[in-house]
């Protein structure tokens, strides 16, 4: 357990080398965040407008959700998927070409996820139809249906762990991309999902700066409240770049893995050893 640990470590200064040669790729998850704060928004106005469209949540507990809640609970999961994914997509494409020698930009990227249409759409579906009935399992009793919607989404991202990789890279449909997703998984023997060890400690570290400047600010507000409101500001700002980043080093973390497990070549910038050792032989 310490030498995958010491390993994921290394893998994840690895891929913040990556991310430190193509800082661009940071703006994905931004302009995600940003796509799921429109989308959230366009589904809420509807319902700002016009309450009584939520007239049944206070009704009694036995009364039935009416089928129009569930399309609509469809429908912003899957434009949410469809969104977190495209721009999963444009970061894992981008990350493979610096993998294979190339200098990716921003376009590249965008370019990839547009070819990518159908297979995002489907996914996201698929997605968007697991994410309603983990929500329906959830109401379905308070405590015990908690747990379980909790254990089963817990299961489901394992599975799915190497999906956005697959899609991108091997342009196949949601079932094979989960076939394939649990295949590479089986090869890395768990290293993969160990190696959020090493990204939360540079995520921790991303997120430091953010923190020490908000508890700052918490303390200048007693002081000065422009200046104190101003710095909280600016540790908010850092917070976002910060999980940005983060997030962008779990993209190009997973690209990594994804592409010694299906091609056998060590993306270029990580070590050989370090990289083979995540994975076991194949008889």
């Amino acid at each position: 357990m310490f030498d995958r640990m010491v390993r994921s470590f290394e893998l994840a200064k690895s891929s913040w080398q990556v991310l430190k040669a193509d800082k661009e790729l940071v703006l994905f998850p931004i302009l995600s965040g940003v796509g799921c704060i429109l989308i959230l928004i366009t589904f809420a106005l509807p319902f700002l407008a016009q309450p009584d469209l939520l007239s049944f949540l206070s009704e009694d507990e036995n009364q039935s959700v009416p089928f129009w809640a569930y399309v609509v609970v469809f429908l912003y999961y899957f434009c949410n998927y469809f969104i977190v994914v495209f721009f999963n997509a444009a970061l894992v494409s981008c990350a493979i070409i610096r993998f294979n020698g190339g200098n990716p930009t921003l376009a590249d990227g965008i370019r990839t996820s547009f070819d990518r249409i159908p297979q995002i759409a489907a996914w996201a579906a698929v997605s968007a139809t697991i994410g309603l009935l983990l929500k329906a399992v959830e109401n379905s009793n308070e405590k015990a249906g908690r747990f379980i919607s909790s254990l089963l989404g817990t299961a489901w991202t394992v599975m799915t762990y190497f999906v956005v990789p697959v899609l991108v890279v091997e342009k196949i449909g949601p079932i094979e991309a989960v076939k394939r997703s649990m295949s590479i998984l089986k090869k890395t023997w768990g290293e993969a999902l160990i190696g959020h060890w090493g990204l939360g400690f540079f995520s921790f570290l991303l997120m430091l700066p953010g923190i020490v400047l908000l508890v700052a600010g918490c303390f200048l507000l007693q002081v000065s409240v422009a200046l104190g409101i101003t710095v909280v500001v600016l540790a908010v700002l850092a917070l976002l770049v910060a999980g940005a980043a983060g997030a962008a080093l779990n993209g190009i973390y997973i690209s990594d893995m994804y592409q010694y497990a299906s091609t056998g070549q060590v993306p270029q910038g990580f070590a050989e050893a370090t990289i083979r050792g995540a994975f076991v032989p194949q008889s």
